[in-house]
């Protein structure tokens, strides 16, 4: 039996593949934004939730970093959004946010070590789903 296919279905085909594949690159990237926003709402909250060991070089304002992580993560619950619709423009962003997310989490490491870790770690995470994942070729 012939193929009944047309052209214009090979397109909604790749669409539909790209947002299977850049759901769960969205979903840790939304869950790494939720988790950057709690942990800034607490340091904003209460400036001795946490406290840096003495002579770290990046030594922060907790206020100020907390400000800064709550607004990471507000960014980065709505790039995971956005990633939902496959587009290659939502996965390089969200790409470039998630090493943003990791590059301003590497500053909390003496604070909390094994937190920052674990979100460093789903940062890259998010980044090696979306860039194996075939989202940015579409």
């Amino acid at each position: 039996m012939a193929d009944i296919r047309s052209d214009t279905d090979e397109p909604r085909a790749v669409a539909a593949t790209a947002r299977s594949k850049a759901a769960p690159a969205a979903i840790l990237l939304m869950l790494v934004g939720a988790l950057q926003a709690l942990q800034g709402l607490a340091a904003i909250l209460d400036d001795d939730v946490f406290s840096a060991r003495a002579g770290y070089t990046y030594d922060l304002d907790v206020t100020a970093w907390g400000w800064g992580h709550l607004i990471i993560g507000a960014i980065l619950v709505v790039s995971g959004l956005f990633l939902f619709t496959g587009s290659a423009i939502a996965g390089g962003v969200a790409m470039a946010l998630a090493g943003m997310s990791a590059i301003a989490t590497f500053a909390f490491v003496p604070n909390y070590p094994f937190w920052a870790l674990l979100i460093i770690a789903l940062d890259i995470v998010v980044i090696w789903i979306i860039a194996s994942s075939g989202i940015l070729e579409s």
